[in-house]
Parts: structure tokens; C-alpha cells; sequence
């Protein structure tokens, strides 16, 4: 923890991670809900980002297992690709 507390707490946590700038618009956005270790003293927060996330996050696009967003409105065949 950044103020050196010994009692950080536990929450359950959504993360969403953007890529920065307008061209981020433009790729995915990656989903996971970590275990975050919070200090309620300070505010400082440590999660570890999970191996799949990680490498959608170093390719900068979907990989297998992935959670997706499909648009509304889409058909059957077009979820099934």
C-alpha cells in the first residue's frame, strides 16, 4: 500500500480498460473483475490484470474466451461468428 498500512481490505472489483487517445475509440475494450486490494486509509489500489486480459491487452484485440459486447440488433449468425 502506498501509506504502508497493514490492513488493506478486499472488494470484489469491474474493470473496464480503455486505449488512451481518440484512436483508442477504435479498439477493444477489456473486461475482467478482479480482487482488489484497497487501502481505506489512502485510496491506493493493487489488482493483478488476468494472463487472457493481459494479452487482448498487448495484441489490442479480441482474443479466444473473451467477453464481448455484441451490437443490438444483430442476428443469430452474426453472434455465432
Amino acid at each position: 500500500m502506498s501509506c504502508q498500512s497493514s490492513k488493506p481490505s478486499q472488494f470484489n472489483g469491474e474493470i473496464a480498460i480503455h486505449f488512451p487517445r481518440v484512436e483508442g475509440l477504435n479498439k477493444i475494450t477489456v473486461w475482467f473483475f478482479p480482487k482488489l486490494h484497497i487501502c481505506v486509509s489512502c485510496g491506493f489500489a493493487a489488482f493483478t490484470v488476468p494472463e487472457r486480459e493481459l494479452r487482448a491487452l498487448q495484441q489490442g484485440s479480441a482474443i479466444e474466451d473473451a467477453v464481448v459486447l455484441i451490437e443490438e440488433g444483430a442476428t443469430n449468425s452474426e453472434k455465432a461468428s
